[in-house]
């Protein structure tokens, strides 16, 4: 049985913050962090390497820092080859080829991974090399949208082969078993929130702080601007929204690759004093825009465990959000609405309703606030059990 104190850990994912993208892979690390407290852990990260001629621009702008990692956390970055979608379903041998010198290396006792393909099979890989167990992490669309049918098959075929798969809601446990992976071997593990970060904090002093009306009803969306997300229902909602409550404001905080769609609706519902899109910002910057909302609200059409609803409910905000993945583990009618996904009506009427109804911070923060290091605790057991059954 390995020593608590001295199980050596290495991590195998793309899913994890960089210099380029410091906000990548959010719950990887918040996990990974407390979790490197509790056993000697490091992060070796596939860095895909284009050729140079077809490498854009902005990609050459934005290289990696290979000397940087975020703290409490030891990253070593690896480049492997890859093309632009003709090397997907190669690319998990093309990862562990390249790293398995390094991870020997470390010599771990197991390994860990984020996300099943192709980093978990890669993880697998490595593992069955090094005569270790792999402990796979589904986040959720490595499961929900997979690119095609080898792709699909290759994440079949780690899930069925891991030591073990943890999922971060039942539901994706579910959907992860349908996938092949034993149900013995299949446990989900709920994420956390940073509890130091969302609270219930003072409303108009963080709307002082971000030059918010103070009167306005505010509605606060955080993640990526990808319309799979319920954006277009949700600018939707507020054209609907808009004759009976003229003072709603909705701010879209995040980056991706719709903002021009999302933009041209914007224009389309003249609905440009009443939606407002914010870059991403911090996670410090985040809190304070939770605290300066009325509600919080994710109309996604999949999700996994989605951070967003457990810091919004540690910060006292009620939710609308859609009745879909893990989001009813997390939430019900005591902190906010669960509606259909596609619907713009349903979530115009829920909005109003949220709006409508009064709501204690403190009541809603008090049921559900679940830390970083609480998730990491529960990981441990899960790594230190496996690791002793090896």
């Amino acid at each position: 049985m390995a020593d608590r104190k001295r199980l050596r850990v290495a991590v195998v994912t793309q899913y994890f913050p960089t210099s380029a993208q410091p906000w990548a892979g959010h719950s990887a690390y918040q996990t990974l962090r407390p979790l490197a407290e509790l056993c000697d852990l490091h992060v070796f990260y596939p860095e895909a390497r284009y050729p140079a001629s077809l490498t854009p621009a902005s990609a050459r702008r934005s290289a990696l820092d290979r000397t940087w990692s975020p703290p409490g956390v030891p990253v070593t970055y690896i480049p492997y080859p890859v093309l632009p979608v003709i090397s997907r379903p190669l690319n998990g041998w093309a990862m562990s080829a390249r790293l398995l010198p390094f991870v020997r290396a470390f010599a771990p006792h197991l390994i860990l991974n984020y996300v099943v393909y192709p980093d978990g099979f890669a993880a697998l890989r490595i593992a069955r090399a090094l005569k270790v167990p792999v402990v796979l992490t589904a986040i959720g669309s490595d499961l929900n949208r997979m690119s095609d049918q080898l792709v699909a098959a290759l994440t079949r075929f780690t899930l069925r082969h891991a030591s073990q798969t943890v999922t971060v809601s039942d539901d994706l446990r579910t959907t992860a078993i349908r996938l092949g992976a034993p149900a013995a071997r299949t446990k989900a593990i709920l994420n956390g929130c940073d509890t130091s970060v969302f609270y219930p904090r003072d409303r108009s002093e963080a709307r002082q702080a971000l030059s918010l009306d103070p009167s306005a009803e505010i509605i606060v969306y955080v993640g990526r601007l990808d319309l799979r997300k319920g954006l277009m229902e949700l600018i939707e909602a507020m054209a609907e929204l808009r004759p009976n409550r003229p003072d709603a404001h909705c701010y879209l905080i995040g980056d991706g690759p719709d903002r021009p769609v999302l933009t041209a609706a914007i224009a389309r519902h003249t609905l440009g004093e009443q939606v407002t899109l914010i870059p991403s910002c911090p996670t410090t910057k985040v809190a304070q825009w939770m605290a300066a909302a009325d509600l919080v609200t994710l109309p996604s059409y999949r999700e996994g465990c989605p951070n967003v609803v457990l810091e919004a409910l540690a910060a006292g905000r009620p939710l609308v959000a859609t009745n879909v993945g893990g989001i009813p583990e997390l939430m019900d009618e005591t902190c906010g609405c669960l509606i259909p996904d596609h619907d713009a009506h349903a979530l115009a009427r829920a909005l109003n309703e949220v709006l409508v109804r009064p709501w204690d911070a403190e009541t809603i923060s008090s049921r559900h606030s679940r830390s970083w290091s609480d998730v990491a605790q529960d990981l441990y057991q899960g790594l230190d059990q496996v690791s002793s059954a090896s």
